[in-house]
């Protein structure tokens, strides 16, 4: 063997070091290759958005949160669910919110922002909705000076409640299917040349 291994040129030898080096490597780093084979979002076009509905943000049907609460029958049926849930003052929270910005003038701003305060934020209000405290402090402060965007956080955390606890459930609940078979008959519909009334897709 020693005389095999002495007819053996330098640079034989040298490659096969080499060789037994980059072998190595690759079998301790199985994650890198690994990395090979993932394609970011980037590379399709895809871009990321984080402040709106995840995995359980969209049913099955393709009804997103943000799409169910442009609709009345979807802003109906929500509701009711809420309802039975006895959280029905997050979704009128919501809409008082909705409402409160798209007021123009200042009077209006304050007597509606009074109203919305004293009915959902201030503690022990008739329909108090869940709100930590730093973002209550926040909303309490806006009120010296109310504006289009005097309960936008408050609103947001409400928004992000319904989204990731209150939806997933909707849409396993019996509140849910006849919406949608609601839903697709209106597609159906359009097919056919009939405009469906307040359809989700429209």
């Amino acid at each position: 063997m020693c005389k095999g291994f002495a007819a053996l040129s330098s640079t034989c030898l040298e490659r096969a070091k080499e060789m037994k080096v980059h072998l190595g490597q690759f079998l301790h780093k199985p994650k890198a290759v690994a990395d090979c084979h993932r394609v970011s979002p980037e590379k399709h076009g895809k871009v990321t958005v984080t402040t709106r509905p995840g995995p359980e943000g969209t049913s099955k049907g393709g009804i997103g949160f943000e799409k169910l609460l442009a609709t009345k029958r979807g802003v109906s049926a929500f509701r009711a669910f809420l309802r039975s849930e006895f959280s029905e003052e997050n979704i009128n929270f919501w809409l008082a919110c909705e409402d409160y910005r798209d007021t123009k003038t200042v009077p209006k701003l304050t007597l509606k922002a009074q109203k919305i305060y004293e009915e959902f934020i201030k503690v022990q209000a008739p329909k108090e909705v869940n709100l930590d405290s730093l973002t209550r402090e926040i909303v309490t402060k806006n009120l010296f000076d109310p504006t289009g965007s005097c309960f936008q956080v408050a609103q947001e955390r409400i928004y992000s409640l319904m989204e990731k606890d209150s939806f997933p459930r909707f849409l396993k609940s019996d509140f849910f299917l006849p919406m949608l078979k609601t839903v697709e008959h209106g597609i159906k519909g359009r097919r056919w040349g009939r405009e469906p009334e307040g359809g989700m897709c429209g």
